[in-house]
C-alpha cells in the first residue's frame, strides 16, 4: 500500500475518531476509572411521574447500548492508528499477509484479511 493511501485512511480512521468521542460524550462522560470508556448520563426529567420514569429508564438503557457499540467502534479505530504509527497496518494480525485494500476502504479499522476473518467466524 503507498504512503499516500495510508495516509488518506489514517485522516479517515482520525475523524472517525473525533467523531466517535463526540458521539460518546453527547451520551456521557469519560471515566476517569477506567480510561477508554465513558459512563453514560441518566436522563432526568425533572418529573417523579411514572410515565416519565418510565422514559427514563428506556432512554438510559437505549443509551448504554449505543455506549456499548461507540466504545467498541472506538477501541478498533484507535487500535488501527495504533497499528500505522507501528508501520504495521494492512497486515493480518493472524497469518501475517497483507490485507486487500478494497477491505481496508469499506473498513479502514480491519485488523484480519477475509480469509482469517471467514475462519474466525467459521463462515464457508
Amino acid at each position: 500500500m503507498t504512503p499516500e493511501r495510508i495516509a488518506d485512511l489514517k485522516k479517515r480512521l482520525e475523524d472517525e475518531k473525533a467523531r466517535l468521542e463526540r458521539d460518546l460524550s453527547d451520551i456521557g462522560r469519560k471515566d476517569v476509572a477506567h480510561p477508554g470508556h465513558f459512563a453514560t448520563n441518566y436522563p432526568e426529567s425533572g418529573s417523579n411521574s411514572e410515565d416519565d420514569n418510565a422514559m427514563e429508564i428506556a432512554e438510559f438503557s437505549d443509551d448504554l447500548s449505543l455506549e456499548a457499540k461507540l466504545e467498541t467502534e472506538l477501541r478498533d479505530t484507535v487500535k488501527a492508528l495504533e497499528s500505522i504509527e507501528k508501520g504495521k497496518y494492512g497486515v493480518c494480525k493472524y497469518c501475517g499477509k497483507e490485507i486487500d485494500q478494497k477491505r481496508l476502504e469499506a473498513r479502514p479499522t480491519s485488523s484480519s484479511c477475509i480469509s482469517c476473518k471467514k475462519a474466525l467466524t467459521q463462515e464457508a
